[in-house]
């Protein structure tokens, strides 16, 4: 007797496009040729506009300043900069000389800068005289006697305390040949490795995700195709450029389709965004929910023509259905996608596409993306379960990391002997083969026995019209093991109360899904690229709430 067996939770994303086999300088020069006047880039808070020729030509500079260094193959430079032109000068100069590329994150401080430049034995670093409100010449000066690696720091504006001036540096790219910048060229592969990324270490040290040209450069590729880029966008890039966002979904998306990305400010302000797009003419629009919401909520987000969009990209955590639906109708984003993945997939894995429906653009992450497979496991066995089961979401193909650097228990931790990445999310994937993400392994709260996904807490919550954000955790309890803390942040001029929240789920959502706790705050602690940082509103909770001792409780 045939039964019949549920579909297995896998997918592999079959397309017509083959892979791009070349790398990234490669495919700069390709474009420089073919459109050389077309626009590359705008940096509104430097008021400078490249073309793709004279993009080229600044990046072939820089490449040969850094030859003129004594920089090799595999040489780790770093990056430590907000948004800015030279941050994209960087990104292809190191790529053109087969350099490592380390992306430093701008909100770090003297331990962690220090931890990355170490680790990642960088060289070389090019940095920003300061970001926000912080001194980073001073940081430098402190950490750089414990860091002997650190051979010579590039400051982009003027030189200070033994730091060399932007303008110096490249001006020793002229002692340097054209013809030895492609000789160079010349002896590198479009798998070997060209950038480090710093996980955010949630726990532990980060990690280094070192991703080769053939990674990020088709990730951009295949993120562009699906957005359906042309050379006629213009995209805008208020994420940083240090995270895949920016420099592989913005700068490498744009570059495989001759589009301009715009960068409106050095770290995310949503004035300078709107007014970007405005002036600019954007067609596309890149960010996380919370600097969407903080666009919609601008007092004067009125005043701004925005009728230029049409599609982009919201990513790094789930989209609330009414951010949405207020998105594609006040910002006339009515093909905008989704994506997701992690710096250790280059970083998208699923993205939905531009005719998708609500439903699809906000009850999952999209479909698979090409050229790669997905699977949901078991996390216990690591048997594939059927659709419609949650398990652990796994990804395979050109876009995963060829390892973490220098840590090869991580790597081997992270991707299995078949070259399985174990993201760590889980995720249930429907008959139709779109995936939805509930939550981290690690962040689902057991409260009594019962699974309970913050995520669905969240929505319900949305919900209610006073409520802008919200953002639920567990945190200990003696009795149930766990309990939901929700951190709400109000509309502007709303008030509300603890009792008056949760009386509103009454009736609505289980019992055991109320938060028993609620906390009414201006905002969340968030990493530079805008993502929740949910560790650290668990430890704020548990020391406003008292709840050390069921902290310290042992269980089994």
């Amino acid at each position: 007797m045939l039964l019949d067996m549920p579909l297995p939770s896998y997918v592999s994303g079959a397309s017509h496009l083959p892979l791009l086999g070349r790398t990234i300088g490669a495919e700069l020069d390709r474009v420089a040729r073919a459109t050389p006047d077309a626009l590359a880039v705008v940096s509104r808070h430097q008021s400078l506009r490249l073309s793709y020729g004279a993009l080229h030509e600044a990046a072939e500079r820089c490449a040969r300043a850094l030859l003129a260094l004594g920089v090799g193959k595999g040489d780790r430079v770093g990056i430590w900069a907000g948004n800015c032109a030279e941050w994209l000068i960087v990104q292809y100069a190191t790529a053109r000389v087969g350099a490592i590329l380390v992306n430093v994150n701008p909100a770090y401080r003297r331990h962690e800068l220090e931890y990355a430049l170490s680790h990642s034995e960088v060289s070389l670093l090019i940095a920003a005289r300061a970001f926000r409100r912080t001194d980073y010449i001073e940081m430098i000066l402190s950490v750089r006697p414990g860091l002997p690696r650190l051979e010579r720091v590039i400051l982009l504006g003027d030189g200070e305390s033994g730091m060399l001036a932007w303008s110096d540096f490249v001006e020793r790219g002229t002692a340097v040949s054209p013809a030895t910048l492609a000789q160079r060229e010349s002896i590198l592969d479009f798998d070997d490795p060209i950038n480090i990324q710093y996980t955010s270490g949630t726990t532990g040290f980060p990690k280094g995700a070192t991703l080769a040209h053939h990674s990020i450069l088709n990730n951009g590729f295949f993120v562009g195709e699906r957005c359906g880029y042309t050379d006629a966008d213009r995209i805008c890039v208020p994420v940083p450029l240090y995270h895949c966002f920016g420099m592989v979904m913005g700068n490498l998306g744009a570059l495989t389709h001759g589009a301009a990305v715009v960068y409106p400010s050095a770290a995310f302000d949503p004035q300078a965004t709107l007014e970007a797009i405005q002036a600019e003419r954007c067609t596309s629009l890149y960010g996380v929910p919370t600097m969407f919401i903080e666009q919609l909520e601008h007092p004067d987000f009125a005043k701004y023509d925005l009728k230029s969009l049409r599609t982009g990209i919201m990513a790094g955590s789930p989209c609330p259905v009414e951010v949405m639906k207020q998105v594609i109708e006040r910002m006339h984003l009515k093909e905008l996608t989704i994506c997701y993945g992690m710096t250790e997939t280059s970083p998208v894995s699923f993205q939905s596409a531009r005719a998708d429906d609500l439903e699809h653009r906000t009850a999952t992450v999209g479909a698979v993306h090409p050229h790669v497979e997905c699977k949901i496991v078991d996390p216990e066995t690591g048997h594939t379960v059927p659709r419609g089961t949650p398990g652990e979401l796994l990804s395979r193909g050109y876009l995963v990391m060829s390892r973490y650097w220098s840590d090869a228990e991580a790597t081997t931790r992270a991707i299995d002997s078949a070259r399985w990445m174990h993201t760590g999310d889980l995720a249930v994937m429907r008959d139709d083969g779109y995936v939805n993400i509930i939550g981290r392994i690690k962040d689902m709260v057991i409260r009594g026995g019962e699974n309970i996904f913050p995520r669905e807490v969240e929505e319900f919550l949305y919900r209610h019209p006073k409520i802008q954000d919200v953002q639920v955790i567990g945190v200990p309890d003696v009795k149930y093991g766990e309990e939901l803390c929700a951190w709400i942040k109000l509309r502007e001029g709303m008030t509300a109360t603890a009792e008056e929240i949760q009386a509103f789920c009454r009736g609505q959502i289980a019992t055991f899904k109320i938060p028993r706790y609620i906390r009414l705050t201006d905002s969340f602690p968030m990493t530079v690229t805008g993502k929740v940082r949910k560790v650290d509103m668990r430890a704020v909770s548990i020391e406003e709430l008292g709840l050390q001792d069921a902290a310290s409780t042992r269980t089994a």
